[in-house]
């Protein structure tokens, strides 16, 4: 991975209806999460689901994080449905 850019990666059913695992994307100074979910869903098609009714959980290098929390190159951020169980 350069360290100009930051991985991306979708779970669970994201990861189906996006049909990918993870993309890389260049990072840039002041970038936040939010703003990752804003550009992936300007993409149109399933994509817009990232800015939907249904809730999109973040996390950033594997800890929990906000669409407020900035990220850098060589930082991993994934989305995924919230998880309920019973």
């Amino acid at each position: 991975m350069s360290t100009e850019t930051l991985t991306v990666r979708f779970f669970a059913r994201l990861r189906e209806e996006l049909d990918t695992e993870s993309l890389e994307l260049p990072a840039s100074p002041n970038l936040t999460t939010g703003d990752i979910l804003a550009e992936l869903a300007s993409r149109g098609g399933p994509w817009s689901q990232l800015q939907g009714d249904q809730p999109v959980m973040i996390a950033v290098n594997q800890a929990m994080a906000k669409p407020s929390t900035p990220v850098k190159a060589g930082d991993e951020v994934a989305f995924f449905p919230p998880v309920t169980g019973g």
